[in-house]
């Protein structure tokens, strides 16, 4: 089962270069990445070709980070495609810590979700119909 891993990182040059060359060195391949930043922290979140080996990169160097089921789901590529799912989760009492967008196929959008209750989520996000 992929994970995905919601990563702390201060604002700062160099933050995500530290960061790339610790999982390279360790021969980590990233295989979905996107984050960003506000103030004095972000954020980056990632999945990778090897889960043990990113969590004990991440672990060995002191990152804080969220490690979790990545959760695919299909949204409607449409105005309100992403809210509706958002509410639906919000409601469940689900939060999210992360999302990756995958890319845009017919009229669905695919994303990959790092929830805190993936059983209450699940339902959710695998439906087709969102």
């Amino acid at each position: 089962m992929a994970k995905q891993f919601v990563v702390q990182l201060k604002n700062e040059p160099g933050a995500m270069a530290s960061l790339a060359e610790a999982l390279a060195a360790s021969g980590v391949d990233l295989r979905a990445i996107g984050g960003g930043s506000l103030g004095d922290s972000g954020h980056v979140i990632m999945t990778t070709a090897d889960d043990d080996a990113a969590a004990a990169v991440l672990d060995e160097k002191g990152y804080t980070y969220i490690e979790g089921e990545a959760i695919l789901a299909e949204v409607d590529d449409r105005p309100g495609g992403m809210a509706r799912l958002a509410r639906e989760l919000a409601d469940a009492g689900v939060n999210i810590y992360g999302h990756l967008f995958l890319g845009r196929w017919g009229d669905s959008a695919t994303f990959t979700f790092v929830v805190d209750d993936p059983e209450k989520a699940r339902p959710i996000l695998e439906r087709k119909d969102v």
